[in-house]
């Protein structure tokens, strides 16, 4: 969910209302599951005690950047480790952790934050130890993020017990948000005499979050890359730069049969791309 700098001060809050289930459900729930849903369900708590528990080893996406495009959900996995006290009732009747994504210097005043939909599904390792894994889910159709947002994230942690202690845990981490670009190649004539000039177009767009579509990257540096018929490897040609609309264009001399492409190497805030080879036979 993209949320408020306001409401993202709330701590207390947001771990309640990460995994908070409707009320219905709370109602034909056993008696502990009960207690929990009714625990988190209440968003307007914000003196609860804290747990004494310890987010560690969050591994986010497997160490990747995670790339969104423009409107698609992007399912990011999660795995961490959660160590408690021994006392501590960590079944799932009574007790909930999961993984987060924030944006900004500190975790109670984030400038956007993303909460896994549920809790993790954890093994224990020992007495004090549970290994977890989950999913955050990252939806840009639904405002989850906007063009400001690509760049470094960090990773953090949430945790709620029935009694209603919780405990939120930043800094776990740190996780690029880049936007998706695409990109593409076109060399005519095809085929070409040998010697001839042959003309290589393409464009490079990367997903608007704001817009929800795909919009021209200006004045990046493309490198336009070459692959002779039968190797397995491009060698690079030139470097150019995309034109304020992210149009390619750039000319070469014809010698032999093979592929051209674009290869972007990607920025901070987008993600690298290379295009898929355009075939030209030289005759």
């Amino acid at each position: 969910m993209r949320i408020s700098a306001t409401v993202a001060a709330v701590s207390g809050a947001l771990v309640l209302s990460a995994f908070a289930v409707p009320a219905a459900q709370a109602a034909d729930a056993p008696s502990g599951k009960a207690a929990f849903s009714a625990a988190t369900a209440d968003g307007t708590a914000t003196a609860a005690a804290t747990l004494n528990v310890t987010f560690s080893n969050v591994k986010v996406n497997s160490g990747k950047a995670v790339v969104v495009g423009a409107a698609a959900k992007v399912a990011v996995p999660v795995t961490y480790t959660l160590t408690h006290d021994a006392s501590l009732d960590v079944s799932a009747d009574n007790f909930a952790s999961g993984p987060l994504i924030y944006r900004g210097s500190s975790i109670t005043t984030p400038s956007n934050e993303i909460i896994s939909d549920d809790p993790g599904t954890c093994t224990a390792a020992s007495t004090t130890v549970l290994n977890c894994k989950a999913t955050i889910y990252i939806r840009p159709a639904d405002g989850d993020l906007a063009n400001t947002d690509a760049g470094t994230w960090k990773a953090g942690g949430l945790a709620i017990a029935s009694s209603g202690a919780t405990k939120t845990q930043g800094g776990l981490g740190n996780v690029p948000v880049t936007r998706l670009s695409k990109l593409t190649v076109n060399a005519t004539p095809e085929p070409v005499k040998k010697g001839k000039t042959i003309t290589v177009t393409g464009k490079l767009t990367r997903a608007n979050w704001d817009a929800n579509n795909y919009t021209g990257y200006s004045t990046q540096p493309v490198k336009l890359q070459f692959r002779k018929k039968g190797a397995t490897t491009y060698t690079t040609v030139k470097t150019i730069k995309t034109s304020s609309t992210g149009a390619l264009k750039t000319t070469v001399t014809a010698t032999v049969d093979g592929y051209f492409r674009y290869s972007f190497a990607g920025t901070t805030t987008t993600a690298p791309i290379n295009a898929t080879g355009d075939f030209v036979d030289v005759k």
